[in-house]
């Protein structure tokens, strides 16, 4: 007996693993209870935490300190290492809205927080670890804390304190903000998530279409120039004359009028297109397979690590093989081929053209599924390494340096490799099992320490006075969401899942994104929530900094 009680409530790396171990595994169990239909999913880790802590299952600070952190570097690179390749593209799909919808989320926090100082007696150091909680910031809360003891000499410890209480609290609000907004808005999500995926094409960012050539400028024209006149992003796949069996267009096809070509490009280049050539028609692309005789279009998966950075130009599959690349599959996106276009490991790539030809592409790029199976675990643990320097780089010379941190260091890092790693070669591919095992695995560290840290005092300050800062945190969290909100969806006619990556991003809240991500079914939330995660990083230290530096 006295062995057990030791070895629950006592120290070593034993003791730190067992508390961990069923902390985290309590609260994911908890995770699939659902309250009124929802649940709260990974957030019941913290509870856990909490709960566990004030019965005096506790860690020391320094391991829960590495947990927490380590937990978030894994969570947010394994994050930035998914969506880095389609993060440059949601930029110009949009992202610098979505960045200013971000910083004025964050000002109007910092606006409600300061109100709330105004109008009750609480120290304004307090209200600002009010508002570091209530966005689940805890580089913020650090900033914070240090801030104000390099100016007053003061280690006040209301400030982690008011953190704590706050913290459960605004993780909890941004889910509670997203149910009054998806009221408000009348949101229907089902509805929500067709219209996501039509506006994207079937959530990518390919649109692919028939087309009867009816523009007599265009007669005669080669689809070389073709391309050239439109000057679209766009690949005239296969073309049928005089209802005759399709064949492989390349740039020297001629096209006339009456003739039926297979057509992808972007979404918002549908109109263009059409416009130039002719009228769609209803022709399915499993159509042109029957359509198209000796043709076949099959999907190859690239495995071979010597392709992985090739660019389309160096590897001239059409000139060789005879083929057409209509599109590539990256990360669950849709891609519009182009010459320059450099291969990455995993991406799967549509191509059209007689079965032996198409069986030696497949011999070329890979096709082999067990080979993606290996895990690549050097581009991970470099990117860390990497993203955690970047991090701690001083970008400001204050008394208390201004840093991206160990959250937003390598997230973006980890868009960094994701976009660019293949240029140097490095295979950033991760199965999709494998990347939903390391940012479950980060989020269940990070949750499980910072509930352990919370828990002693927890109880003590919510009843001697400090249940206030529930309320707080509340309104500092869920106001700000609500208008921002609201204005991007009548503004800027933003859709539901874009509105809460965006709002779980600027409140750099993982549990808010994950419950995004359940909404929406896929990972679209994610796109948005990357966007704006970097820059909200930064500007919540700042804002934390600069409402200590200049207010007190």
């Amino acid at each position: 007996m006295e062995f057990i009680e030791q070895f629950v409530f006592g120290e070593g790396i034993a003791h730190s693993i067992f508390v961990l171990a069923i902390v985290i595994a309590i609260g994911t169990l908890l995770a699939k209870v659902k309250i009124g239909g929802i649940s709260l999913g990974a957030t019941w880790v913290l509870f856990a935490g909490i709960v566990a802590s004030y019965f005096g299952m506790n860690l020391h600070a320094d391991t829960l300190n590495f947990v927490r952190d380590f937990g978030l570097t894994l969570f947010v690179f394994s994050i930035g290492l998914q969506i880095g390749p389609s993060f440059f593209s949601s930029l110009r799909q949009g992202g610098l809205k979505q960045m200013w919808l971000s910083i004025l989320t964050m000002l109007l926090g910092g606006a409600v927080a300061y109100l709330l100082f105004l109008a009750t007696d609480t120290p304004l150091q307090t209200m600002v670890g009010v508002m570091d909680g209530a966005v689940a910031n805890t580089p913020a809360m650090g900033a914070t804390q240090q801030t104000f003891l390099d100016i007053t000499g003061i280690d006040d410890k209301s400030i982690p304190l008011s953190f704590a209480v706050a913290y459960p609290i605004g993780v909890v609000a941004v889910i509670i903000a997203f149910m009054i907004l998806r009221a408000i808005l009348r949101v229907d999500i089902a509805k929500e998530r067709a219209e996501a995926e039509k506006r994207l094409g079937g959530n990518k960012f390919a649109a692919k279409f028939s087309i009867e050539v009816i523009n007599r400028q265009m007669d005669g024209k080669s689809v070389g120039e073709i391309r050239q006149i439109i000057a679209r992003q766009f690949v005239i796949s296969r073309i049928s004359h005089d209802g005759n069996k399709a064949f492989i267009a390349d740039a020297t096809s001629i096209v006339h009028c009456g003739d039926k070509i297979f057509v992808v490009s972007s979404v918002e280049d549908k109109e263009a297109i059409l416009a130039f050539l002719g009228r769609e028609i209803e022709m399915l692309e499993e159509e042109w397979g029957e359509f198209e005789g000796q043709l076949v279009s099959r999907r190859i998966l690239v495995t071979q690590p010597k392709i992985n950075g090739k660019r389309f130009v160096d590897l001239r599959l059409r000139t060789k093989y005879g083929i057409n690349i209509t599109r590539v599959n990256r990360a669950g996106v849709d891609i519009i081929p182009h010459q320059g276009m450099e291969l990455q490991l995993g991406d799967k790539v549509m191509v059209v053209g007689s079965e032996e030809a198409i069986n030696e592409v497949a011999k070329l790029l890979g096709n082999s599924l067990q080979k993606l199976r290996d895990p690549h675990i050097f581009t991970i643990f470099l990117g860390i390494a990497l993203g955690v320097f970047v991090g701690s780089i001083p970008l400001i010379d204050a008394p208390q340096p201004i840093k991206l941190g160990l959250a937003a260091g390598p997230m973006l890092m980890a868009i960094l490799i994701g976009r660019f790693g293949t240029h140097w070669h490095l295979i950033t591919y991760t199965t999709l099992s494998a990347n939903l095992m390391l940012r479950e695995v980060g989020l269940a560290m990070f949750l499980a320490s910072v509930g352990l840290a919370s828990g002693n005092g927890f109880v003590s300050a919510v009843v001697n006075g400090g249940y206030i800062w529930l309320l707080y945190a509340l309104i500092i969290a869920i106001v700000p969401l609500i208008l921002v909100g609201v204005y991007a969806r009548l503004r800027y006619k933003c859709d539901f899942f874009t509105i809460t990556g965006m709002l779980s991003g600027s409140m750099t809240n993982p549990i808010a994104l994950n419950y995004a991500n359940s909404l929406a079914g896929s990972d679209m939330p994610a796109i948005t929530y990357a966007t704006v995660y970097p820059l909200a990083m930064f500007l919540r230290v700042i804002i934390a900094q600069l409402m200590i530096l200049f207010l007190i």
